[in-house]
């Protein structure tokens, strides 16, 4: 779906992994990637200042990314000094990136305020789409099974829907980038609409149900015309829950969503943005809808 992608990496979340499969992701149409990691400043001093030996440690392990290129292929290194959020916008501007990639460990709401800082002040800033990793999930497959996931990396991607006005904006940004992906990318999308029974007791639930397949059976059309395989699901439930179980059930690569971040860490209302971060086991997309 994405032709140019800067992936960010502190290595704990794996991410660095994806460097040993350059191959399958040029396979599933990736033209340019770079891996970038932030090394905190020396503070042991009065002044702060670069750690060259963690910068060169850092160099060395990520050397190997660079050994077998693939013909066609833009690969580049990037080890900066600092906090990463800075020179994750820099470096997405300069090598002009499509997507950033980024780790995520999933976490209580207890915890969020340990979480969520760097990707949900990451999320209010950036200008390009970004792509949050489950680490468990980089961690659990195998190299061969890996290697298989980066061939189809977003291959099958789910899209909740409701009446909310965000909605309509995320199928036109998802529409956008669909349009322009490249082969063997982006392969077919699911329309996923869950419809609160819990807020609904006194409304009558078949004609919702029945309005909601209409909405999102014109929506396939317009999807349809770029050539993807478009799935509906619209059910009684709860949205999050069931947007995680169907993703599980049907072989969906990704979560698609919108908004102007990922929802503020220190906020105790329920965020559905939020929520489906914390929970899902696969990535998640995030358009950023910037006025």
């Amino acid at each position: 779906m994405f032709r140019k992608i800067l992936v960010s990496t502190n290595f704990t979340d794996g991410l660095h992994r994806l460097g040993q499969f350059l191959p399958s992701l040029a396979a599933g149409g990736v033209e340019q990637i770079v891996f970038l990691h932030c090394v905190p400043f020396w503070s042991k001093g009065q002044i702060p200042r670069e750690d060259t030996e963690q910068i060169k440690k850092a160099q060395d392990r990520l050397s190997f990314i660079t050994e077998n290129i693939p013909n066609g292929m833009e690969v580049a290194v990037e080890i900066k000094s600092g906090l990463p959020i800075d020179h994750i916008l820099k470096v997405a501007q300069t090598y002009k990136s499509d997507v950033v990639v980024v780790g995520t460990e999933p976490k209580t709401l207890l915890s969020d305020q340990l979480f969520g800082a760097t990707i949900i002040d990451l999320s209010a800033r950036i200008k390009v789409p970004l792509i949050t990793f489950p680490t468990p999930l980089l961690y659990a497959l195998t190299a061969e099974e890996l290697d298989l996931r980066c061939r189809h990396l977003l291959r099958y991607v789910g899209i909740p829907y409701d009446d909310t006005d965000v909605s309509p904006q995320l199928v036109a940004e998802f529409k956008r980038y669909a349009a322009q992906r490249p082969a063997n990318s982006l392969e077919r999308c699911m329309l996923i609409w869950i419809i609160d029974a819990g807020i609904l007791r006194e409304v009558p639930k078949d004609s919702l149900l029945k309005e909601a397949q209409a909405k999102l059976g014109a929506i396939k059309t317009e999807l349809a015309g770029l050539n993807l395989e478009v799935d509906i699901e619209v059910r009684l439930g709860e949205p999050v829950p069931d947007i995680l179980e169907i993703a599980a059930m049907s072989d969906i690569c990704a979560i698609a969503v919108a908004g102007k971040n990922l929802g503020g860490s220190w906020d105790w209302v329920r965020n559905f943005r939020r929520d489906l971060l914390r929970g899902s086991s696969q990535p998640l997309i995030f358009f950023p809808l910037r006025s």
